[in-house]
Order: structure tokens, then sequence, then C-alpha cells
């Protein structure tokens, strides 16, 4: 379990250097707010690229026992007929901290719309996702959010 937390650190210290001139198109690199959904809680994501991004989350998954819920991602986005509307696909890791903690893949999909003249952008979010420990299972995560560019 700790080799996980130590990939997911590297992978999110990597997002917060790579960067290039095309990400400079946007107020910042870096955005933080939160996500309301399964889990529930806070969510940054830090620009790489024109099209590229990490993403992590920190926050309670109310499901089963209840639970801390970590996870990092790797996204590509695709805008769409609007400029400021972007799908959004990637791929990444999560930890679900509880008595029998679950380390697993997710394949996160999802919708961004930053609102116009503000620093604002909405979220939608859905991952599927493929328990590996301590045994193989499905399961999905969902929500809605709102991240501030700093």
């Amino acid at each position: 379990m700790n080799k996980l937390l130590l990939l997911i650190l590297f992978i999110s210290i990597y997002g917060l250097s790579a960067t290039d001139i095309y990400a400079q198109e946007r107020p910042t690199n870096t955005e933080l707010g939160i996500i309301v959904g399964e889990p529930t809680g806070i969510s940054a994501k830090f620009w790489t690229g024109s099209n590229t991004a990490f993403d992590l989350g920190l926050a309670w998954s109310f499901s089963g026992q209840g639970s801390m819920h970590v996870h990092s991602n790797y996204l590509l986005h695709s805008t769409l007929d609007n400029p400021n509307l972007a799908l959004y696909y990637g791929l990444g890791a999560r930890l679900l901290m509880q008595n029998d903690p679950k380390i697993g893949i997710r394949i996160p999909l999802g919708l961004q719309y930053v609102i116009p003249d503000s620093r604002l952008g909405l979220f939608f979010e859905l991952a599927p996702m493929l328990n590996l420990i301590p045994d193989t299972d499905f399961d999905v995560n969902g929500g809605l959010g709102l991240r501030y560019f700093l």
C-alpha cells in the first residue's frame, strides 16, 4: 500500500512540474475545488499541456463502511463545439482507506465547462473502477464539481 501512495505522490508532483506553453492560455494551470457525489470532498487539477492534466481527489466515500478515498488520474481533453466545453477521459488509480483497504484502477470520463470571464470551472464525472486489492471487483464513482483557477 505504501508503494501505491508513493506512486500517486510521484504522479502528482510530475503533474505540477510538467507544463508547456499552451497551458498558459488558461487563467492558471491549477484548479482547486470540491466534488459532490460518491465520493464527496476536495478536487484539484494540474494542467500539463493544452489538452492534458492530472487530477487529484481527497474525499469521503459514503458507500459501504464509509471511508477516505484518494485518487489521481492522467486526463486527456477534447474541446467540443463550444471552446469552453471539453470532454475528458483518462486512467488513474485510487485508494480506499477502510478496514480492508482497496486499491484499484480508475477510468474517468467527464465534461468540464469553464465559465466565460471567470476563474470557475464546472465538471461532471463518472469513473468506472476495477479494484485489484484485496480482491477483484467492479465499482463506479461519480459526481458534480466546481473548481477555481488559482
